[in-house]
């Protein structure tokens, strides 16, 4: 088998084009990373230069309680700082979750071919897309991750289209989730002095995607990413991650003198919390106030990984552009207008690195 990897090429046709995906290359019995899969030394991830974060799950049951404004100022505070937060009590059930985790190893355990059915040009339909790493055809090293990436249109196509193993799960969590994601939303505007219609909201939420991810054990992992560097393009993530970890955060600071300012911290994973992800398009609508969050994901040697996210994004016809209400606050605008699929456009035509994809709307003067 080792053959097929006698090049760059062959190995990229076997992974990519053909569909094998990362899970290939490992039931093949290959012992060492292959080179295209070796990051440069400044992208490796070494788990003792990172810390812990340590701030506990937030409670949002509490929300309904005389606690409110105190669960409201954690979410604030998260949402200004580091641009991640976990939450318990969110109204995803605990089996959804574990059940969740199950489908996404059924559907990762398929022989390669009941997977490459889901391949860009083979797939049902182009609202599914089954693949590995990121931008391979960009990227000079290869992310050890493969995907199912799965965009809701409506009930009846996800359930005819979408995968077996998943369906009805990832629906039930899209829907879930998206309800925790539109409550959080109006809690941030809320504390930015904004108050948006229903057409509006949908507009910013309008266009919400699943994807599982899955990270095969991997017989090198310091020399690997799981994910590059890189902050998510839309409004907020929903994220379900197994017990085994992974996930590292950039501390991004507020001033030059912040002594934790560029440090890495891994979010631990906690049974039954789901952890929030502060995307690009609310840092723009913030005009900077909230911050999306830089992360990266590492491999482990030890068993495979899943994660399960939940992508709400702006219709790609939608404006963003700061919000004028806070724009008046802070006496100029720090970003430009752009129609979101123009700032989707420019996200997947380059390789994940860091917050970069913010510079696409970045007014440089401000």
């Amino acid at each position: 088998m080792s053959t097929i990897f006698n090049s760059s090429n062959s190995l990229y046709d076997f992974v990519v084009r053909d569909g094998n995906g990362v899970k290939g290359i490992v039931d093949s019995g290959l012992l060492e990373v292959p080179q295209r899969y070796i990051q440069p030394l400044h992208e490796q991830i070494n788990k003792l230069d990172s810390r812990t974060h340590n701030l506990p799950a937030i409670d949002l049951s509490k929300l309904n309680g005389p606690e409110h404004d105190q669960v409201v100022d954690q979410i604030v505070s998260a949402s200004e700082t580091l641009g991640f937060f976990q939450v318990l009590n969110h109204g995803v059930p605990v089996e959804l979750l574990e059940s969740l985790k199950d489908s996404a190893h059924s559907f990762f355990s398929l022989p390669p071919e009941k997977k490459a059915i889901y391949l860009t040009g083979l797939s049902p339909s182009p609202l599914i897309k089954y693949g590995t790493s990121f931008v391979p055809e960009k990227e000079k090293a290869l992310e050890w991750k493969d995907y199912i990436s799965m965009v809701y249109s409506n009930d009846e196509d996800a359930l005819q289209y979408w995968p077996n193993q998943c369906k009805e799960v990832a629906l039930e969590y899209l829907k879930l989730a998206s309800k925790l994601v539109k409550d959080l939303v109006e809690i941030l505007m809320d504390n930015l002095g904004v108050k948006l219609d229903e057409s509006k909201i949908e507009g910013l939420l309008g266009m919400r995607m699943v994807n599982m991810n899955y990270y095969p054990a991997c017989p090198n992992p310091e020399l690997t990413v799981g994910v590059g560097r890189h902050s998510d393009m839309g409004a907020i993530t929903v994220l379900l991650q197994d017990g085994i970890g992974g996930l590292y955060v950039k501390v991004e600071g507020d001033n030059d003198d912040d002594t934790n300012k560029g440090e890495w911290l891994e979010i631990p994973p906690i049974h039954g919390a789901l952890v929030i992800n502060i995307g690009d398009t609310l840092q723009i609508l913030s005009n900077g106030k909230y911050k999306s969050a830089e992360h990266r994901v590492r491999t482990t040697n030890t068993q495979s990984r899943v994660s399960v996210p939940v992508f709400t994004l702006p219709n790609p016809t939608e404006v963003i552009v700061p919000l004028p209400e806070v724009v008046k606050k802070d006496g100029l605008a720090r970003y430009r207008q752009v129609i979101f699929q123009d700032y989707m456009k420019n996200f997947f035509g380059n390789a994940h690195a860091g917050k970069k994809s913010l510079d696409f709307a970045t007014i440089k003067s401000a």
